[in-house]
C-alpha cells in the first residue's frame, strides 16, 4: 500500500469523502469510519444479526456475491434495503416464481416506431438486473435457465442481448434468498453455480432479548430515518483498495491448505474428510478466503490480515463448496460440522 503527502480525508460540504485526495492509509482509517457509520444506520432498522451485517459488508468491498439462507421472517429483505439505503446504491428486488423468464431478468428488446420518418426500430428495455444491489428472493424457485441469466450477469457483470453487451453499473452485488425449509417444487442451485456466490450465508433466529426488542419497535410508532454513508464511487474506491491490501505468504499457505484439506483423495486430506465428503472446495474458496481476510483487516483499520481473519471468513466460504455423501447423511453429519472439524484439526 502506497502512501503520499498528507491530505485530508474529512468529508466535502455535500458529505462525500475526497477518496481522490486520500493516501492509502488515510483510506484505510476512512473505511473503518465509514463502516461504524453503516452499522450505526443498520441498527436503526435492524436489531441484532451483527455477525450477518459484517459478511455482507466483507462481500461487498469484496466484490463478492451472497447467498442467504434463512427461514421468512427473519428480515433478509428489510436487512438487504436497508443497506442498499444506506449506501446510497440503486437497489432491485427480482420474485424469482417458476415461470420468470430469462429476459424478465436481464432485459428484452421491444420495437418502436419513430413517429418523425415512421420506421421501426428495436430498442432494449433494460431489467431489474441493472441496479447496484440485486435482490433475488428465493432464487430456487426459478428453472435452471432463468438462474443462469442472473448468475451469468454476477460472474461477467454485463448482460448480452440480441448480439449487443450491456455492462453493469459498478458496485455490482448480488443478494440471493433461500428457504431451507420448503424444498417441494424448487431447483436447487448446481454446485457450478453455487460456487459463483463468495458466502453462503446463514441467518438464524434471533436471541430472546433480540426478539424483545423487535417485538417493542415493529408494533409501536418508533420511526427512523436513514442517513446515507457512501456513494457507488466511493464503494468502487474502497473495493480497489481491497486489491492493494498486502498478505503475507504464511497466511495464502494456511489458506490454501485448509481448502486442499477439503478435497478426498488428496495427500493432504484427513480420514474424515474422505469417508464424509465426495467433492472438496476448488481454487476459488481459496481466492475468496483470502479476499474475505483482506477486507476483514481493512474494515477494522488494519492494514494486513492475521490467521484470524482467514479463520472468521471460513464457514461462509466453504459451506456450500462441500458435497457430502451418504455416509455423513448416514451420520447425521453436516457440511458446518465438517468445517468445525476441519479448523479444530489445524495445528
Amino acid at each position: 500500500m502506497q502512501t503520499k503527502d498528507k491530505e485530508t480525508n474529512s468529508p466535502d460540504q455535500q458529505g462525500h469523502l475526497n477518496v481522490a485526495k486520500m493516501d492509502d492509509v488515510d483510506a484505510v482509517a476512512a473505511l473503518k469510519e465509514s463502516r461504524l457509520k453503516i452499522e450505526s444506520e443498520i441498527r436503526k432498522a435492524i436489531i441484532g444479526q451483527n455477525q450477518i451485517v459484517d459478511q455482507l459488508m466483507i462481500a461487498l468491498f469484496a466484490r463478492g456475491h451472497c447467498l442467504i439462507v434463512g427461514i421468512p421472517g427473519l428480515a433478509k429483505t428489510l436487512l438487504i434495503n436497508t443497506l442498499a439505503k444506506v449506501l446510497d446504491l440503486k437497489f432491485s428486488r427480482i420474485q424469482f416464481t417458476p415461470d420468470l423468464m430469462p429476459s424478465d431478468i436481464t432485459g428484452t428488446e421491444v420495437i418502436e416506431e419513430n413517429v418523425s420518418t415512421g420506421t421501426k426500430q428495436f430498442r432494449f428495455v433494460k431489467g431489474p438486473v441493472f441496479a447496484n444491489i440485486v435482490l433475488a428472493d428465493e432464487i430456487n424457485r426459478t428453472p435452471p435457465k432463468t438462474q443462469a441469466a442472473l448468475l451469468e450477469a454476477m460472474q461477467e457483470h454485463r448482460v448480452t442481448a440480441s448480439g449487443n453487451t450491456y455492462v453493469l453499473t459498478e458496485p455490482f452485488f448480488v443478494l440471493a434468498t433461500q428457504n431451507p425449509i420448503e424444498q417441494e417444487g424448487t431447483y436447487p442451485l448446481p454446485e457450478a453455480q453455487l460456487d459463483r456466490f463468495m458466502f453462503n450465508v446463514w441467518i438464524d433466529y434471533p436471541s430472546m432479548e433480540e426478539e424483545v426488542q423487535i417485538v417493542k419497535s415493529t408494533t409501536s410508532s418508533y420511526a427512523y430515518e436513514l442517513h446515507k454513508v457512501l456513494s457507488a464511487d466511493e464503494i468502487v474506491y474502497f473495493q480497489n483498495l481491497v486489491r492493494k491490501v498486502p498478505v503475507a505468504d504464511n497466511i495464502i499457505q494456511y489458506a490454501v491448505n485448509l481448502v486442499s484439506r477439503t478435497r478426498p483423495k488428496s495427500a493432504e486430506a484427513p480420514k474424515f474428510i474422505n469417508d464424509w465428503v465426495s467433492w472438496g472446495a476448488g481454487p476459488r474458496a481459496s481466492q475468496y478466503l483470502i479476499l474475505g481476510a483482506k477486507t476483514r483487516a481493512i474494515l477494522d483499520g488494519r492494514f494486513t490480515p492475521d490467521l484470524d481473519d482467514v479463520k472468521a471468513v471460513v464457514r461462509p466460504v466453504l459451506r456450500h463448496r462441500l458435497v457430502t455423501n451418504f455416509n455423513a447423511e448416514a451420520d447425521g453429519i453436516s457440511t458446518l460440522d465438517i468445517i468445525e472439524k476441519l479448523l479444530a484439526s489445524e495445528k
